[in-house]
């Protein structure tokens, strides 16, 4: 089974950036209702797509990267190909919306 890792600002480039292929990332906070609603959709997806890296980011630990995507809300997916940023997704959705998402 796959897990989804947690990874800090600090390890961003070396797991993202640098990463060829795609990165699903999750920005999240542990006192955020809606980001508990969608972790085990991301879990999900994580098991479901081997090929794409899944991670997730406590916003409250990543405020540069925060800022440097304009991420304004959580839950906030950002979908990734070899460092670039293909789309973001704001808020809480459903197993379906993530796999269209992530499979555009």
């Amino acid at each position: 089974m796959k897990q989804v890792s947690e990874i800090s600002a600090t390890q961003f480039e070396q797991e993202v950036l640098n990463y060829q292929g795609k990165v699903l990332i999750d920005f999240y906070a542990p006192w955020c209702g809606p980001c508990k609603m969608i972790a085990p959709v991301v879990t999900q997806i994580a098991e479901q797509q081997p090929e794409l890296k899944v991670v997730k980011i406590d916003a409250d630990q990543a405020q540069s990267l925060m800022t440097q995507y304009s991420i304004r809300g959580i839950p906030t997916l950002l979908l990734m190909n070899n460092g670039e940023l293909i789309d973001r997704k704001v808020g809480a959705a459903s197993l379906k919306q993530v796999a269209e998402f992530v499979n555009q």
